[in-house]
């Protein structure tokens, strides 16, 4: 059977990087999500993200293949995250799968794919080092955008709330102090689970 590691956390925590850093295992398949937010520097469409308009949205609504999707109101305005049953994930299979999602999502996908499937992986890192990491991502930006990365700093506290955390029966965290370690963790956890 078929199993979904789903990696979440809040902003600046290294999910992308752990995920890139999970990859290279080679025991893992990407799932690639879908969303309407503009493309960073450096990001590739197919990559990272697919990259899709409000029509598009509208038009996998009316086919009925987006599985769960999430809408924030930014600074840029509207964006929405989604995930679509679009064959990446084979449930028959043997494959181990992994994407970066929210707590939220996390709870749709086994919702939708069963526990015996999706399995959390929550990344940590003390918020002093998250500012300090979006920062420096911002930094990067031809457009540095400093509000909407407070914003989403602040959000995460509501989003990832301790509550919601544990409702959602997420038990294990992996601190993300120092990468190697991290990943080096989760790999032998991965490798535990049949």
């Amino acid at each position: 059977m078929a199993k979904l590691f789903v990696i979440m956390g809040k902003s600046s925590t290294g999910k992308d990087t752990v995920y890139k850093e999970l990859l290279k295992s080679g025991s893992l398949k990407p799932i690639v999500m879908y969303t309407t937010r503009p493309m960073r520097e450096g990001e590739t469409d197919g990559k990272e993200y697919f990259f899709t308009s409000d029509k598009d949205v509208e038009a996998y609504q009316a086919e009925n293949k987006i599985i769960e999707m999430r809408s924030y109101n930014t600074i840029q305005g509207l964006w929405r995250y989604y995930t679509l049953d679009d064959g990446q994930i084979d449930r028959n299979s043997d494959d181990k799968y992994v994407i970066i999602a929210t707590l939220q999502a996390y709870e749709v996908y086994l919702a939708y794919y069963g526990s015996d499937i999706v399995i959390p992986i929550y990344i940590e890192v003390d918020d002093k080092a998250r500012i300090h990491r979006a920062i420096e991502r911002e930094d990067r930006q031809h457009r540095p955008d400093y509000v909407e990365m407070c914003r989403r700093f602040l959000a995460d506290e509501q989003d990832f709330s301790e509550t919601r955390i544990k409702n959602a029966g997420v038990g294990k965290r992996y601190v993300n102090a120092i990468l190697s370690d991290c990943v080096n963790e989760i790999l032998l956890d991965i490798d535990k689970i049949n």
